[in-house]
């Protein structure tokens, strides 16, 4: 499966949690109304508990998924996360951002922000949140000590499919649903802990019985919460594996972690057991110790020789007594076998063209393979050290970010400056024109989205008064002449959808529904944009529209008509875009592939283009179209 249909059967596991979740407040209901009836005799009971059940599930679904609006970083913390900093100098900490860095970089999505579980020993890891601009990775301080660097990746890259899947909107959502089931079994809990019954006065021994019910009845909402999630993570697990090895080539890394979870002692059971079963869905490894029926993921050894058919129980036994005595160290492991120095790929000259298909650049959405990876590591190497340092640093990020977007015409320059220094201050002014001029001018024009990407996660630290006035800056150096140029729209537009669905994640996460027929005049806005924008003359820009036109909607007879206000008319088509169905969206990445490719040429700046269109409207394309 491709990106495009990962992302439509989490749409229908989705609507399948819907069902499930129904059943399960069903069942809740008949168990609440037999106890009422037996305790009251009257059917005129039965409205009532009914009612006050589904009020109770209700209520409870809603305040644990408003608890959460936030993405990831409530779950990071409720687990005892703490955050890694950009600048850490801890070796273990320094490899695990690096290798978060470089496949994000190779994923074509912003750098999420990335946690330690501090006080657990044993090797697991998980990511959270709605979308790729909210997302977390966190991963156990066993798992930094005891994996080495090819382990760490996979585990990592894991995590990454998870993120570019759709599986975290569907699992923190799981996590609202769930709560809503348990909340009759908690209310019960609770009564009984804080209850102090003296004597036999029939009114507390009535509230005890009613706390017994509820505590019986929490049992039932306990066993469809486990098999819900059980029914919904094992094959989105299965599929996270496949993807991890697809991305990596290799399988030594991924099934190398899954050995040590199973040979050391350790595991990959936490500490907590009870925030532990409330994410254990999420995790890497079972983190809980559920078996069969509520197993959320397939068995470890299953798990091992689907990377491994060669791979035994009796070779996981002998591993468990070497293990026993003398403990993996992975940084040790990573001197042993010595550190990758890099692949050594080159990027394209800046004026270079390649060569793209449709089909192929769909099938490298959210898709990105070892070559990316390699490539993803060159373009973190070549970016100057001036410039990373600047990504991780709170007070330059947003000067630096406003650099990429600043012209290299004087004037125009000077009138961008005014914008910001009437938003930001004289001093931000002078430091984004002093990091364009010195050090952003002659950056490789492939180095300025993943660039971007570093700063993100620093970018989101800022309050939001601060994003707020940055957004508005954005926009007004963007249209400082009112002839906005396709990149510099663009770039500008990515930065701004990064940071507003990082203010309010939950309201931006969805899977689209539309078809193509409900937003031809947007799609056909987009593609006359982009058909002008890469091709010399009216003609040829026809014809490239045409090409395209024919893949989403051949029986449509939409004529080429350029908006009058050029790139600026694209503010009313993302949304609508955005919101189309998965394969819908398949559909039109390659279509507009076949526009921009159209005359037999892509120039760097055109692959670009059609990388920052892809991530505006959430298909995330690696750093490189073709493929080595």
């Amino acid at each position: 499966m491709n990106f495009f249909e990962r992302q439509a059967a989490a749409r229908r596991v989705s609507s399948r949690l819907v069902i499930l979740f129904a059943l399960a407040v069903a069942g809740i209901v008949i168990a609440v109304d037999a106890a009422a009836y037996v305790a009251t005799g009257s059917a005129n009971a039965l409205l009532f508990a009914t009612l006050a059940t589904l009020a109770v599930i209700g209520f409870g679904s809603m305040y644990r998924i408003a608890s959460l609006r936030g993405g990831g970083e409530p779950v990071a913390l409720q687990m005892g996360g703490v955050p890694v900093p950009e600048d850490t100098t801890d070796p273990n900490l320094r490899r695990l951002r690096n290798v978060v860095e470089e496949i994000a970089i190779a994923s074509g999505v912003p750098v999420p922000k990335v946690y330690v579980l501090e006080h657990e020993a044993a090797i697991n890891a998980f990511a959270a949140g709605y979308s790729t601009s909210d997302a977390v990775v966190a991963v156990t301080r066993g798992a930094l000590e005891r994996l080495n660097r090819d382990e760490l990746q996979g585990v990592i890259a894991h995590e990454f499919s998870h993120i570019l899947n759709g599986d975290m909107r569907l699992n923190i959502r799981l996590i609202g649903v769930l709560f809503g089931i348990l909340m009759i079994g908690l209310i019960g809990r609770k009564i009984l802990v804080h209850s102090r019954f003296g004597g036999r006065d029939r009114g507390a021994v009535a509230v005890l019985g009613a706390a017994l019910v509820a505590m019986a009845v929490g049992y039932v909402g306990l066993f469809f919460g486990r098999m819900i999630k059980a029914g919904v993570s094992r094959s989105r697990e299965t599929l996270a594996d496949a993807s991890a090895v697809q991305f990596t080539r290799q399988t030594q890394g991924l099934s190398g972690a899954l050995k040590k979870i199973g040979g050391l002692h350790e595991g990959a059971k936490l500490n907590d057991r009870g925030d532990a079963e409330e994410v254990s869905h999420m995790l890497f490894g079972d983190g809980v110790g559920f078996s069969g029926l509520f197993a959320t993921h397939p068995p470890l050894l299953k798990r091992i020789q689907a990377l491994e058919p060669s791979f035994s129980g009796e070779e996981l036994e002998r591993l468990q007594a070497k293990w026993f005595a003398s403990p993996p160290d992975g940084m040790q492991e990573d001197l042993a076998m010595g550190l990758d120095a890099g692949s050594g790929s080159r990027l394209p000259g800046a004026m270079q063209e390649i060569a793209v298909a449709p089909p192929m650049v769909a099938a490298q959405v959210a898709a990105p393979a070892a070559d990316d990876y390699r490539r993803a590591d060159a373009i973190a190497s070549t970016i100057p050290d001036a410039l990373r340092d600047l990504a991780k640093q709170r007070d330059a990020v947003m000067p630096l970010l406003l650099g990429l977007l600043l012209a290299d015409d004087e004037a125009l320059a000077d009138r961008q400056r005014g914008e910001i220094a009437a938003r930001m201050g004289e001093g931000a002014a002078d430091y984004a024109a002093r990091i364009h001029q010195q050090l952003l001018a002659d950056l490789h024009p492939m180095l300025r989205l993943p660039l971007a990407a570093l700063a993100f996660p620093v970018l989101r630290l800022r309050p939001r008064p601060d994003l707020e006035r940055f957004l508005d800056c954005v926009f007004a150096v963007v249209n400082a002449d009112g002839q906005v140029s396709l990149f510099e729209y663009c770039l500008g537009r990515l930065l701004t959808v990064q940071v507003i669905e990082s203010l309010d994640p939950s309201r931006y996460a969805r899977f689209g529904r539309r078809k193509p027929g409900n937003v031809r005049n947007e799609f056909a806005t987009l593609l006359a944009v982009v058909a002008q924008a890469g091709h010399e003359d009216a003609a040829s820009a026809q014809r490239a529209y045409l090409a395209g036109l024919q893949r989403v909607l051949p029986r449509d007879h939409l004529p080429y008509a350029p908006p009058a206000n050029g790139v600026l008319a694209l503010d009313a088509v993302w949304e609508p875009l955005d919101a189309l169905d998965p394969l819908a969206k398949q559909a039109m990445v390659e279509a507009i592939t076949a526009a921009v490719s159209h005359d037999g040429r892509v120039s760097v700046a055109e692959a670009e283009l059609l990388r920052t269109i892809c991530g505006v409207l959430h298909c995330p394309l690696p750093p490189m179209l073709e493929r080595a």
